[in-house]
C-alpha cells in the first residue's frame, strides 16, 4: 500500500492593495504617442530613448510630439484618438544625443573564402517628458 504524504502548507503573505501616495498620486497621468514608427507610454518626468528625428537638433532643445494616441488623467477621464487626439501634445526636452553600441553583421560562406564583417551604430535621442496636454 502506498502512503500519500501531505506537503507542508506555507501561509500566504498578505497583499497590500492600498495605493501609496508617492506611486499613484496626482502624477499618475500618462499619454501614448508615436514617433519613429514606435509607440511610447510616458508620464511627466520619464526619460526615454527615441529614434533620431530629422532636422537640426542639439541637446537642450525642446521637442513637441503632436501625434498623441491616448491620454489618461489618472483618475477617470481617458481620451482615445482616431487615430490621433486633436489639439493634444506632449512636450519634451532633449537631454542626450548619442548612438547605441555597435551591432556586428557577419556574412560567411563555408569553403568559398567569403567573409564580410560590418558594424552599425544606430543613433538615438534621449528625451525627458516635460508636460502632457
Amino acid at each position: 500500500m502506498t502512503e500519500v504524504k501531505e506537503a507542508k502548507k506555507t501561509p500566504k503573505k498578505a497583499v497590500d492593495t492600498t495605493k501609496s501616495p508617492e506611486k499613484e498620486g496626482s502624477n499618475s497621468a500618462y499619454g501614448v504617442f508615436t514617433t519613429g514608427g514606435k509607440q511610447y507610454r510616458v508620464k511627466v518626468g520619464d526619460k526615454i530613448k527615441i529614434e533620431k528625428i530629422v532636422g537640426e537638433y542639439k541637446e537642450g532643445d525642446k521637442v513637441t510630439f503632436d501625434q498623441v494616441l491616448l491620454l489618461d488623467d489618472g483618475e477617470s477621464v481617458t481620451s482615445l484618438g482616431t487615430p490621433f487626439i486633436k489639439g493634444s501634445k506632449i512636450e519634451a526636452k532633449i537631454t542626450k544625443i548619442n548612438r547605441y553600441k555597435t551591432v556586428e553583421v557577419v556574412k560567411y560562406k563555408a569553403k568559398s573564402r567569403y567573409f564580410k564583417r560590418n558594424g552599425h551604430r544606430q543613433p538615438y535621442f534621449e528625451v525627458e517628458i516635460a508636460s502632457i496636454k
